[in-house]
């Protein structure tokens, strides 16, 4: 039978279908008008879900790019709905059902499916992600060496660069550094530095297509695994520094950014200091938007410094920035 002719059949039976519930309603009515009409029989409704389910599955296969804005989702996996039972689910989740289908159909009690569909779910703001009940892939029984550390954040290369030393000069005497947050830190370099001056740092870091989080476990340190846009799941006001590192830059939507720096003034406390680390944006953003958005803070100015992005195709420059949380 081909493909046409089994969505006909497929149309038809769902028709029929259809038709036999409403006889049913309807004869229940006629027969007593006084009283509500009975439930329709449970077995009746997942047989009719389960022909819409397939129809729109073979409609899918036949046309993606127009069964995607007039038919429903694919229905939710039995994990997805086992789970929704005990925990609720991130509201933008629901705007990307097939993702999340994928995500949540796999076998329990065995391998997770190897997959990148859950960094293109938390991406897309789906976080966090439901859990689910199957194992990680295999790794090694004993974990890497430490990676080796480059000359990065010591010898400063120009009036942009921000060294650990210069940072504890600047904040050890009244306002100790012992715990932070470096917001996009790539392979945890800025972490394994502080480490050695006993400070906790811990880095959110995506992965996108390189094993950023592996390294940053290699160093013996703790990578979030987290998007720019989810607030930070850290208490209010327990941390000494938060660094924006490369990630957090003009290609941010302005109010998401927005959000991220009243975020991050939410978990430093007071006297606490936020490092923009070359962030770079255009002179006239920087001047317009960028400016007045780091003005609401009402942090005071430790350091500023721009330079000119050399490799930039769009005359972009870098801001270096060092601000400190009043104590309100």
């Amino acid at each position: 039978m081909g493909f046409g002719m089994g969505l006909n059949l497929l149309l038809l039976v769902a028709m029929v279908a259809t038709n036999i519930l409403s006889l049913y309603h309807l004869s229940s009515t006629q027969t007593q008008n006084s009283t509500p009409p009975p439930p329709i029989p449970d077995h009746l409704i997942h047989q009719l879900n389960t022909i819409r389910a397939t129809i729109n599955h073979l409609t899918r296969l036949q046309n993606p790019s127009s069964a995607t804005a007039t038919l429903s989702p694919l229905p939710p996996s039995s994990e997805l709905l086992l789970y929704t039972h005990l925990s609720p689910i991130a509201s933008s989740c629901r705007d990307y059902p097939d993702l999340l289908h994928q995500f949540m159909n796999y076998t329990p009690f065995s391998l997770c499916p190897n997959n990148q569909i859950s960094e293109t779910l938390i991406l897309r703001g789906c976080h966090p992600l439901p859990r689910r009940r199957c194992f990680s892939p295999k790794t090694p029984s004993k974990p890497p060496t430490n990676a080796p550390l480059s000359s990065e954040f010591i010898s400063p290369k120009s009036i942009l660069d921000l060294t650990i030393p210069q940072l504890f000069q600047i904040t050890n005497n009244s306002n100790p550094i012992r715990l932070a947050i470096d917001i996009g830190g790539g392979t945890g370099t800025f972490a394994a530095r502080m480490k050695l001056y006993n400070v906790t740092v811990i880095t959110t870091t995506m992965n996108l297509g390189f094993p950023y989080n592996e390294a940053i476990a290699v160093r013996g340190l703790i990578p979030l695994h987290a998007p720019l846009q989810q607030r930070f799941p850290i208490f209010d006001g327990v941390l000494d520094l938060v660094r924006c590192g490369h990630a957090v830059n003009r290609w941010i939507p302005t109010v998401e950014m927005e959000f991220l720096f009243f975020d991050a003034d939410r978990v430093l406390r007071a006297g606490g200091f936020l490092w923009l680390d070359h962030f770079f944006c255009k002179p006239m953003d920087l001047e317009k938007v960028y400016m007045p958005l780091i003005g609401k803070l009402g942090y005071k100015i430790v350091k500023w410094a721009t330079g000119d992005k050399t490799d930039s195709k769009y005359g972009e420059i870098y801001l270096t920035a060092l601000l400190q949380k009043p104590w309100k």
